[in-house]
């Protein structure tokens, strides 16, 4: 864990200290963004067409202390249903590709793929603004895509290269981009500081949200609940996410939460669960919390009811908890399956122009990969850069009297 987020962590766990955090966390967020570490980036648009909208029915959400919740009926654009499906096969095929390579030994290292949960990242990108802020746990390839960093980038960063989004030195879980907090290791910690940049918003006076996500493995630490508290007696513009994919590495939701209705688990936080396999399911939810957050109403947790394919990590068969009949019951109602049958039923693609969208993001990913493997690794020198502010800088020895100098 790095010096910022450690700080920002204390700073976000202990709000009690309110003249410390007015000051400390709006410029914390402000010096983290403008970082070298953390370039501008621009969301994925591939000139799609077609302005008329097309109606859907999608699943009504479950609610805690709502009386009403996002629409059931909703309506989009060829043009952005398009956008959205291309999105979520380029991540699906990233992360495949990303698989062979980990096998490959071209990854090292941890790797936590997203594949089975592209409909989470992609439906909720569709309704937030780019100035809005993200903030996830490990499984952050897809929200890094989505928060704009090209498949270039995610892939050398997963091979260590100095050419990721990165410079190599993130890996899996540490990727980051303009107002995307990035992937975290620390199963939790990203909560409090999500917490934290929610505060920025508010202290600066900004109509800017928070989305702080967190798995179901995550749901019953302690922070969580503390960051909650503290959101819901500021009303602080925050959206607690959770990603609820069944398992906790490789425990199932139902062993290790007493209640597993996460949605409801804000207490006097108003909460929603929405199907996290229809992406237009949630993108409505988010174009409807977004509002309410955004009016002033203070935070909402959201669970999406997903499921991810492949086991917690690489390393991680993912089949000594759970059955292959189980993967493949879910795979029948897969969010790119049914997202692709129902643009083709509804006359908005045919058969052959999406095919030709999957054979575009291929081609694209295959590009990725090649620049990846081709690219350097970071130039020895680069191993100080963005870990000490100044150099040379002095280190504490263990002993009275001992330094250690870096230059």
């Amino acid at each position: 864990m790095s010096f910022l987020t450690r700080l920002l962590f204390r700073t976000t766990t202990n709000l009690h200290n309110h003249t410390a955090v007015s000051r400390l966390v709006p410029f914390l967020a402000k010096r983290f963004q403008s970082s070298s570490l953390h370039p501008q980036t621009r969301p994925h648009y591939n000139g799609y067409t077609g302005d008329e909208t097309t109606s859907f029915t999608v699943p009504a959400a479950d609610l805690h202390r709502f009386t009403e919740g996002p629409n059931t009926d909703v309506a989009i654009s060829r043009a952005d249903f398009l956008q959205m499906y291309d999105d979520m096969f380029t991540i699906r095929t990233m992360e495949e590709r990303s698989a062979a390579l980990y096998l490959e030994r071209q990854i090292r290292g941890f790797c936590h793929l997203t594949s089975g949960q592209e409909a989470c990242c992609v439906g909720m990108e569709s309704s937030l603004r780019r100035d809005d802020s993200l903030i996830t746990a490990y499984r952050a390839h897809g929200w890094s895509y989505t928060r704009g960093i090209s498949v270039k980038g995610i892939i050398a960063e997963l091979c260590g290269k100095a050419t990721g989004c990165t410079k190599g030195k993130g890996g899996s879980m540490h990727m980051y981009a303009k107002n995307f907090y990035g992937g975290n290791g620390i199963v939790g910690a990203q909560i409090p500081i999500g917490a934290g940049i929610a505060f920025a918003h508010m202290y600066n006076k900004e109509d800017k949200l928070c989305v702080t996500l967190y798995g179901d493995g995550a749901a019953n630490q302690g922070q969580l609940f503390e960051a909650m508290n503290m959101a819901a007696l500021w009303k602080l513009p925050c959206l607690f996410v959770c990603e609820n994919n069944k398992y906790g590495m490789g425990t199932s939701a139902s062993r290790a939460a007493a209640n597993t209705d996460f949605y409801t688990r804000g207490d006097t936080i108003p909460g929603l669960r929405v199907d996290g396999l229809n992406v237009l399911a949630v993108r409505e939810a988010t174009r409807w919390i977004a509002e309410y957050i955004r009016a002033g109403n203070g935070p909402v947790v959201l669970e999406l009811d997903t499921y991810r394919y492949r086991g917690h990590s690489m390393t991680d068969p993912g089949t000594t908890y759970r059955t292959k009949e189980e993967i493949m019951k879910v795979r029948e109602i897969d969010c790119i399956k049914i997202a692709r049958e129902t643009i083709i039923d509804s006359q908005l693609a045919t058969k052959e122009e999406i095919k030709e969208i999957d054979n575009k993001v291929k081609k694209v990913v295959n590009e990725a990969v090649d620049f990846a493997i081709a690219s350097p690794e970071p130039d020895l020198s680069e191993v100080y850069t963005h870990v000490y502010s100044k150099l040379p800088y002095t280190v504490r020895g263990r002993e009275p009297g001992e330094e250690y100098v870096v230059s």
